[in-house]
């Protein structure tokens, strides 16, 4: 056993959501955050994001050296994705496909290709705890392009769909949200859901990436595997908390980097 001085260091992927500005409508720091991030989940025009951002998106974070994936969402511009609907499996795979191949058209044309998707909102949540909605998402990934990797709640059924489809999956964490006890994302509505202190956030994000515990809201010690932390780019501090984030990884001797092919 490779005693401390040998031993790898802790390595992570750092992604976030962006490109979900519409039409004249801007939101977020989609240039200041692409600097400190790896992976890129760009919004594909269900719940944010229209042609000309998804165009812009893709350019930024390919200049920036960003992995480049799909933000698929259930069809809510107005409640931002974030409202859960009745769907079927078939509707969630159709859903997920047409997202996939309307981003890859502009990677196409950027001459980028796709790494990666990550279901957005509720399609996120629905599919973190639904088995046969978590099997046609991955379906809809596999079918499209079985390279991309499945990004998915640490510990969920989209998880283990990705696995069961063969997938190559990447568990998720997050830097700025809190965790139920059940490892599951506090409600949004839940008061202290979101981490808004940018020490606290950061030191929830050194936790997740050594892989020790967390404390959930009732105070439950959590340890949650992770390869991949999402940052959100719609802070009021995005830019700057991602470059402090950044940094303090960095620091802490942790790799920052987005996952390789075959890895």
């Amino acid at each position: 056993m490779p005693d401390a001085d040998t031993a790898a260091a802790p390595r992570i992927d750092l992604n976030c959501d962006l490109g979900e500005s519409f039409g004249a409508w801007t939101m977020g720091a989609d240039a200041d955050v692409l600097p400190h991030v790896t992976s890129a989940n760009i919004a594909c025009g269900f719940h944010a994001g229209d042609p000309a951002t998804m165009r812009r998106t893709v350019a930024l974070a390919h200049a920036a050296g960003v992995a480049i994936g799909a933000h698929a969402s259930l069809p809510d511009l107005v409640g931002f994705g974030r409202r859960e609907m009745r769907v079927s499996p078939d509707d969630a795979y159709a859903m997920v496909l047409y997202q996939l191949g309307a981003l890859a058209g502009f990677a196409q044309a950027a001459c980028v290709r796709l790494r990666h998707l990550k279901p957005h909102g509720a399609l996120y949540n629905m599919a973190a705890r639904d088995a046969a909605l978590a099997d046609a998402i991955a379906a809809a990934v596999g079918d499209f392009d079985p390279a991309l990797r499945l990004v998915g709640l640490a510990g969920s059924e989209l998880i283990r769909a990705g696995e069961r489809a063969g997938l190559g999956v990447l568990r998720e964490a997050f830097v700025d949200r809190r965790y139920a006890a059940d490892g599951s994302l506090a409600a949004r509505g839940t008061p202290g859901a979101v981490i808004d202190d940018a020490d606290a956030a950061i030191a929830q994000a050194l936790a997740l990436a050594r892989g020790d515990s967390v404390t959930a809201c009732d105070g439950t010690p959590l340890r949650i595997a992770a390869d991949t932390l999402c940052v959100h780019g719609d802070r009021d501090d995005a830019g700057r908390f991602a470059q402090r984030l950044r940094a303090a990884l960095d620091g802490a001797g942790i790799e920052v980097r987005a996952p390789e092919d075959g890895a």
